[in-house]
């Protein structure tokens, strides 16, 4: 393995700091509380409460499967890609059903811009860990 960039510690700690924030949210929605309900409108709780379970499953795979893979790229492991493109694939199944439910039209543009960007963020660390492995920064 070759020695990996500054910008290899950067981006990779960054990451792990965006996908922790996921997993807070995610455990946050998942047990319901306070502070969640505190952070969205009656008609936005009615909706979350309304989340299949595979949904919140696909959630909870895309959150921790992002963290692991993050975790996968400083310690130097090639399966953070199988990680990132699980992740990856999660957010697609999450989103499968938040488009069939029509759930946007509860958001505002901050939630729209959000979920707009959190699968960018899951196909940018999918390239970059595959470009990881190319360069031999990961194996």
């Amino acid at each position: 393995m070759s020695k990996p960039t500054i910008s290899f510690w950067i981006i990779s700690v960054i990451a792990l700091v965006w996908n922790l924030m996921g997993v807070s949210q995610y455990i946050q929605q998942a047990y319901n509380t306070d502070s969640f309900r505190a952070m969205y409108t009656a008609a936005q709780l009615q909706m979350m409460d309304a989340t299949p379970a595979w949904s919140t499953a696909a959630f909870a795979i895309a959150v921790f499967a992002a963290t692991f893979g993050c975790v996968s790229l400083l310690l130097r492991k090639k399966w953070a890609y199988m990680l990132f493109l699980i992740s990856f694939l999660a957010i697609i199944v999450q989103n499968i059903d938040a488009f069939t439910r029509n759930t946007f039209s509860n958001y505002g543009t901050p939630e729209m811009i959000i979920t707009a960007i959190i699968p960018i963020i899951a196909l940018f660390l999918l390239w970059y860990s595959k470009k990881a492995i190319k360069r031999h920064w990961i194996g």
